[in-house]
């Protein structure tokens, strides 16, 4: 089975890119990979970029999984799931995300943890879905959403379910730039670099300032 998840380390950079051959689900097996290429990524690496294949960043946790009937299955995705997301909240590396494409549920949370994003121009949707069929948000993605959202888009973004259009979703908080699909990559990369230029150990104290004590919260509660 080939690797969901591929390394490749450009300069200083890694570059994390997430490819199922289909809607880029946060399964286990995806959680997995993306975890085991932040941890070569951390022993190697002055930045990250996260990205999909064209067309798709991610559609969120793994559909299969969650219509399969396993309540076990299922709580064993979430979980993992939210660790995942919470360590790309408080990576102490500079983490770009490159959304080339849809980025829904889960995916749209994704984009949420980056300290840059930037969105691929086109006919794509952007956001969380969640609440338009049936499922609530979890307390990890409600923190997102309240410290990463613009205010004046929250309630549409979470209650409303909107999935927005790429240049929509930079005006909510979702991305910062938005750049020709066939550029959005080296346009992330250039972002890490830019990134990966200050002084690394001062950025890592104060993302840790900023984020931990939401990140500790939201991992004590998956604890409990």
């Amino acid at each position: 089975m080939t690797d969901p998840a591929t390394y490749d380390l450009i300069d200083s950079v890694a570059v994390v890119t997430m490819d199922d051959g289909k809607a880029n689900g946060f399964g286990l097996d995806m959680i997995a990979a993306v975890q085991a290429c932040l941890d070569r990524a951390a022993k190697e690496a002055k930045a990250v970029v996260l990205t999909g294949r064209e067309g798709i960043l991610s559609g969120g946790f793994d559909l299969k999984v969650i219509r399969g009937g396993d309540s076990a299955a299922v709580s064993a995705m979430i979980d993992a799931g939210a660790r995942l997301m919470m360590r790309l909240y408080g990576l102490p590396q500079p983490l770009v995300i490159a959304a080339t494409g849809h980025a829904v549920a889960l995916g749209a949370f994704c984009l949420l943890t980056a300290d840059h994003r930037v969105g691929a121009q086109g006919e794509f949707r952007i956001g969380l879905n969640e609440v338009a069929i049936g499922m609530s948000l979890p307390p990890f993605g409600l923190m997102l959403a309240k410290e990463r959202l613009s205010k004046r888009y929250l309630v549409r973004a979470t209650l409303g379910a909107t999935l927005f259009t790429p240049q929509a979703a930079k005006d909510a908080g979702f991305l910062d730039e938005v750049a020709a699909p066939g550029e959005v990559r080296e346009a992330a990369v250039a972002a890490a670099r830019k990134l990966a230029s200050l002084d690394g150990a001062a950025f890592a104290a104060v993302k840790s300032s900023l984020r931990g004590p939401s990140i500790d919260a939201a991992l004590a509660g998956l604890d409990d």
